[in-house]
């Protein structure tokens, strides 16, 4: 463990000494509960981003004002001592009780309000986003902050109001609903299908080209290799990207097979599903503090988000897998699904 100064005092008595509580720092025991939870100092200064050296003065600060070790530094990352598993559970009760405090607060009547929705790109992009313009033209004092990534946001720090993800959320203090189901299959565009045809089953598609995503909590390398018998996508893969909207538009221009959601079709998509014998399903989650209900704009909001996951009415969001041909005669005329031809992807250049 680093040596800590104090007015030349060594490590140990230091150590030793009372605790201080007047250097006692909040930005200390944030950076500390993300180092209980990471396994290394240099993974909670990528979660915080901020400097791996900054993660070790802030421990350091914390350490001398508690007067006592938290971490034991090891080869294969940093340990919590005893006496820091007390501390942890006291620091935890504390960030509880700092987010309800602001999640409580009452805004003034010149700030306008906002509300903040972490949520899958794809979901995000292609279903969420043009439902939620018509929305805020009915609610045009709320500002809605959408972030779209594969990262599942921590609602119970207050990374987002609102989260929708794939993986199901474990912590007791959260609220979770499941909201539905994302089938994904293979497409193509015709264009692509007139240059190098369409493969009937498994074994001929690993002579064709694929587009693939690459996100951690999709595995959609490993769950498609598995399918088509390889070791690896980068054997058949001609692009591949970290973006479901790149994903889309190297598909729909002819780049090669990817894996879309089912209801591309039923929304007028520029591309043909490709019958294969392979399907992959994903759960889809919402997930929010109990405190947001007690605002009623923002509880009006999870409603909503509902209604629109509901698979009843939107039927490519049910348990059961429906061809995304036969998703196109199942939209109910009360759905309203606000697509159109140039909404996905313009042309490129020249075209």
């Amino acid at each position: 463990m680093p040596k800590i100064s104090q007015r030349g005092a060594p490590l140990t008595e230091r150590l030793s000494s009372a605790p201080n509580l007047n250097h006692l720092s909040w930005d200390d025991i944030r950076v500390f509960l993300t180092c209980a939870k990471e396994p290394s100092f240099r993974q909670a200064a990528e979660k915080l981003n901020i400097s791996s050296s900054t993660v070790v003065r802030r421990i350091d600060q914390l350490e001398e004002a508690l007067g006592v070790r938290l971490f034991n530094r090891l080869p294969e990352g940093a340990q919590l001592t005893l006496e820091a598993l007390a501390i942890r559970d006291s620091a935890l009760s504390m960030e509880k009780s700092l987010f309800e405090l602001i999640q409580n607060r009452l805004p003034t009547e010149s700030i306008r309000e906002q509300l903040s929705i972490s949520i899958t790109e794809g979901l995000g992009s292609y279903w969420l986003m043009p439902q939620l313009v018509d929305y805020q033209r009915k609610f045009p004092n709320i500002i809605f902050n959408v972030q779209c990534a594969m990262k599942n946001a921590d609602v119970l720090r207050l990374e987002a109001d609102i989260a929708i993800q794939f993986e199901r959320p474990t912590n007791p203090d959260l609220i979770v609903a499941k909201l539905g189901y994302l089938h994904a299959y293979p497409f193509a565009s015709q264009k692509y299908l007139d240059t190098y045809g369409q493969p009937s089953n498994i074994h001929d598609a690993v002579n064709h080209r694929f587009v693939y995503q690459m996100a951690p909590v999709l595995e959609e390398e490993k769950i498609w290799a598995q399918k088509l018998g390889l070791d690896s996508m980068d054997e058949i893969a001609g692009i591949r990207t970290n973006s479901n909207v790149t994903l889309f538009y190297a598909v729909e221009h002819g780049a090669g097979i990817g894996v879309l959601a089912t209801y591309a079709t039923a929304m007028k998509a520029d591309v043909v599903p490709i019958d294969m014998g392979i399907q992959n399903r994903l759960e889809i989650w919402l997930t929010y503090h109990p405190s947001i209900k007690k605002t009623p704009s923002k509880s009006m909001f999870i409603d909503w988000i509902k209604s629109i996951f509901d698979p009843q009415i939107y039927p490519w969001f049910r348990e059961e897998f429906i061809h995304p041909n036969e998703l196109v005669d199942l939209v109910p005329s009360e759905a309203r699904i606000n697509m159109n031809e140039n909404y996905f992807s313009v042309k490129p250049f020249g075209q």
